[in-house]
């Protein structure tokens, strides 16, 4: 993947004035194009059962590839302030959100140094649920334990390779457990980006 290419994750899992969450993340979507990221590829939609078990409503998932001239910081300022826009609050951590972006990677960078990166993946799941990473960690330190993000991740940068474990997107679908990819149902999107 070049140096100078990003993987989003979206997310949605309650309605907002947009609409639905489908309708949030093709309005997240556009606002990430009118900003000036170039789409490479978007996946389908999925809808997914809420993370952790019981925490909501089914969200609806999806992963894009956007080129960009932008450092990691000014890419994640974006993507926090379209959140905004839309009414995102972040109140409760995972909790039931009308969109949530995630910057999973930005070519093959480690951010801020491998120590951190690795500590992050580390937590142990009970940490997980209430610890917030105060700067930003790329790529992201939960992308190996998530189908929701990697299995439309493997529509659009199947042989992106994780710095650390070298793996790719389809070496890390192959080693999650089954309950990651339970319940995820691909659907097409309207056209995105007209």
């Amino acid at each position: 993947m070049d140096s100078n290419t990003i993987i989003i994750a979206f997310g949605a899992n309650v309605p907002s004035a947009l609409g639905s969450p489908s309708d949030a993340i093709k309005e997240a979507f556009k606002r990430l194009c009118d900003a000036s990221l170039r789409p490479s590829a978007m996946s389908r939609f999925y809808r997914s059962p809420a993370y952790p078990a019981g925490s909501g409503p089914d969200f609806v998932n999806a992963c894009g590839c956007f080129e960009v001239s932008g450092s990691p910081y000014d890419v994640l300022y974006l993507l926090h302030e379209i959140e905004a826009e839309l009414g995102r609050t972040r109140l409760v951590r995972w909790g039931a959100r009308v969109i949530d972006l995630d910057l999973i990677a930005y070519g093959d960078r480690v951010l801020p140094e491998e120590m951190t990166l690795r500590h992050w993946r580390g937590l142990p799941f009970e940490e997980q649920q209430i610890a917030t990473p105060q700067e930003l960690i790329l790529p992201h330190p939960r992308l190996e334990d998530r189908g929701f993000v990697l299995i439309p991740m493997a529509e659009v940068a199947p042989n992106w390779r994780h710095p650390l474990t070298l793996k790719t997107v389809r070496q890390m679908i192959a080693e999650l457990p089954a309950a990651q990819t339970e319940g995820l149902t691909a659907f097409d999107p309207a056209q995105l980006c007209e």
